[in-house]
């Protein structure tokens, strides 16, 4: 009886894990310099899915001068894209840009754990 319920507990928790693997998660971290006179607002987006970093209507921000690290969760192999802005002048960006509105060469980043390269965000 016991093995016919271990069978049984075993085909239900594959039917709930449904098809297919899960997405493997990974960190990464971004690491962004605002090089410009006033302060900059950044967000991060993915590519893969509909994901915004930090999300929730708030942006990582940083002063003038400031260099700052933004490790965030990710899944292995994902593309995220940083888009950053002038604080209160969304004219004035790099990458992609507010909301991720704008095509960029340089700005995208497969997750894979680790570091970027240091991100300078320059006048």
């Amino acid at each position: 009886m016991l093995r016919k319920t271990t069978k049984c507990l075993m085909f239900i928790a594959l039917v709930l894990a449904g098809p297919g693997t899960a997405a493997m998660a990974a960190d990464v971290t971004f690491v962004m310099k605002n090089e410009h006179p006033n302060a900059v607002e950044v967000e991060l987006y993915s590519q893969d899915r509909d994901h915004v970093w930090p999300g929730n209507g708030e942006v990582y921000y940083l002063d003038d001068g400031e260099t700052k690290q933004i490790p965030l969760s990710c899944e292995e192999g994902e593309k995220i894209c940083y888009g950053a802005w002038v604080s209160g002048d969304k004219g004035t960006y790099w990458g992609t840009g507010p909301d991720n509105g704008e095509h960029c060469a340089n700005c995208c980043y497969t997750c894979t754990g680790g570091e970027t390269e240091e991100i300078d965000l320059v006048e």
